[in-house]
């Protein structure tokens, strides 16, 4: 069993040039789109109710968040270590047309450069599965991603399906993820492969 038994704030950047200095690929990207669930999964994952806030205004925080957080196999009682990057949420309306171009370029000058990215996790609200935004979001994400960087999506609140549409969701998109941070499902598999996908870079690394 693997849990994440520490979490903490580190810095915020505005952008790439500010992001803090790493020489170890183990960065986890989360992203979405403005009001998917990104702040409550990011609290929901940690076990910590205040690591990253939740807004009642969608798109208000504009800076690039970064966490350390350690996992604990309790299986081999092993610890390993990994930063957790919390974009600002992507095509929110209510800001000006530079703001929104500035914004978003720091955005994908970030996803396309950062070398310390591992794991790009895509959150889409699964009552919208397939807004033009999320598509062109995951078609951009696997055009920049390189050999080493794992894309993995995760559809959020998924408590406001019903059972059919569930079932439908898993059946048109088998690869993804499906969890609920009010209702703690599909967390404790959403920390397990993250984590599997982060020792599997150290793996590779002990072997160079």
């Amino acid at each position: 069993m693997v849990d994440i038994v520490d979490a903490k704030f580190i810095t915020s950047a505005p952008n790439i040039e500010k992001a803090p200095p790493s020489d170890i690929q183990n960065e986890v990207v989360f992203m979405a789109r403005s009001n998917a669930g990104k702040s409550s999964l990011l609290n929901a994952l940690t076990n910590h109710k205040g690591l990253a806030k939740v807004s009642s205004t969608p798109g208000k925080t504009r800076l690039i968040n970064y966490f350390d957080v350690t996992f604990l196999d309790r299986d081999i009682n092993e610890k390993r270590y990994a930063r957790f990057v919390d974009l600002p949420g992507f095509g929110y309306a209510k800001v000006s047309k530079s703001m929104k171009y500035d914004w978003e370029k720091n955005l994908t000058d970030y996803i396309a450069q950062r070398e310390q990215i591992k794991l790009f996790i895509h959150l889409v609200d699964s009552r919208h599965p397939e807004l033009d935004i999320d598509v062109d979001v995951s078609e951009f994400l696997l055009n920049v991603a390189n050999e080493s960087q794992i894309i993995l999506t995760v559809f959020t609140k998924i408590d406001k399906l019903n059972q059919k549409e569930q079932s439908a969701l898993r059946h048109k998109f088998p690869d993804a993820l499906m969890v609920s941070s009010s209702k703690k499902r599909g967390i404790s598999k959403l920390v397990s492969v993250v984590y599997e996908i982060l020792q599997e870079e150290a793996v590779q690394d002990d072997n160079i």
